[in-house]
This record gives C-alpha cells, structure tokens and sequence, in this order.
C-alpha cells in the first residue's frame, strides 16, 4: 500500500519504492523525514519477487529496493540515494566539506555495504525469513563490528564527524535491530547510546520491529 507523508498540495512528490522489512529502505525513509521532504512510499512486495519484474528492473537494473524518482531522476542503492539527497536537499549538511571528514563519512558508508550488510543484516535476514543458513559466522561478523563501532562512540557522540552525518544514518537501521538477529546489544552502551541520539534528532521516524530473534 502506498502512504503519503508530509504532503501539501501542489508540491512535486517523490517517491520511494521500498520494504518495510528492510533496512535500507528505511535508512532512506529515515532521511527523508530528517530533511522533512515529503513523499510517497510505495511498498515493493519482494516476497511475489515485483521488484525482479521487467518494470522494476527498468528502475534498477540491480533489481534490489530502495529506488528513489525525483522528478526525472531514478536513483537505486540506498547509500546513493542519500548522498543525492543531501546534496540536492540538505545543502550538503551531512556530508562535511571538509575533505578527509567526508572521507571518513564515505568509509562508514563502505562499512554500511560491507560489515553491516554481512553481520547485522545477514543475521536479522534468516530469522526473519527463517533461512537454513548457519548463522554464527553472521553473529560473530556483528559483535565484531560492534565492537570496533563501540571503541570509536567512546571517543566521539556520532561515527565520522562531531555532528550526524550520512554514516550516523547508513549504520542507524540495521544496528538498532541488530536483537531481530539473536545479535544482543547489550554489551554495547555507547552504541546504544548514539542510537538513543539518532531516535531524538527531529523528524526522526521508527523502523517496525519484527518479533524474532532476541524480539520474539
């Protein structure tokens, strides 16, 4: 079902082409209200396989959710999508000007890609979806990256720069529901901590929590 948010009429509507279930589909949904844009969700049922449909292929050739339309602008992958936001919409607010902090920004996206998607993500995926696959080498990749995520918030209050920034909201979804995965993150106070940030920045929107794992 498509939802509307943050609307008025006459105003040029974007939308995201996404899953709830997914977390990047709602890091995107999460900037978006962040930059109180408003848009149209548009619910891709992964599960009937629409977004490997010729239509949704013509979109993003990846065949993977979020997409984002701006007017004549189709843009897939999440971490894309908010860089194209920010500069577009934030006036380049959450990506620092300043050289070596926006290379320390595109390392945590690198990470949002890479330790992320096979730790957190990896593990929430097959109890959600009750897979097969062993996942205590998902788990042990998760509490790894906790842990590196841990020692770098005792130094500072966001991950890359002294305010958030595109990582803060790259690494935000997956982590904050890392428990959906049997990943607790209780051994972790400065990370929950930063998510507590995160939850209290305005706009912020909540990703639905999905009774599994440590949730169940």
């Amino acid at each position: 079902m498509n939802r509307i948010r943050g609307t008025t009429l006459g105003e040029p509507m974007i939308k995201l082409h996404g899953m709830r279930l997914s977390g990047h589909s709602h890091r995107v949904e999460l900037f978006l209200s962040l930059l109180k844009l408003p848009f149209e969700y548009v619910e891709v049922d992964l599960l009937s396989r629409q977004h490997k449909t010729p239509e949704f292929i013509e979109m993003n050739c990846f065949g993977q959710v979020p997409v984002l339309q701006d007017g004549d602008v189709t843009l897939g992958d999440s971490n894309a999508i908010l860089v194209y936001l920010d500069a577009r919409y934030g006036e380049r607010r959450w990506m620092p000007r300043d050289v070596l902090a926006a290379a320390q920004v595109q390392r945590w996206l690198s990470v949002a890609a890479g330790q992320l998607a096979f730790g957190p993500a990896a593990a929430r995926v097959i109890q959600l979806f009750k897979r097969p696959d062993d996942p205590a080498p998902a788990i042990a990749r998760s509490h790894a990256l906790l842990a590196v995520m841990e020692g770098e918030l005792g130094k500072r209050e966001w991950l890359a720069a002294p305010e958030p920034t595109l990582a803060d909201i790259a690494l935000y979804s997956y982590t904050a529901h890392a428990p959906e995965g049997n990943v607790s993150l209780d051994d972790y106070p400065n990370v929950r901590a930063w998510l507590a940030r995160i939850e209290a920045l305005p706009g912020f929107v909540p990703m639905k929590v999905s009774p599994v794992g440590l949730r169940a």
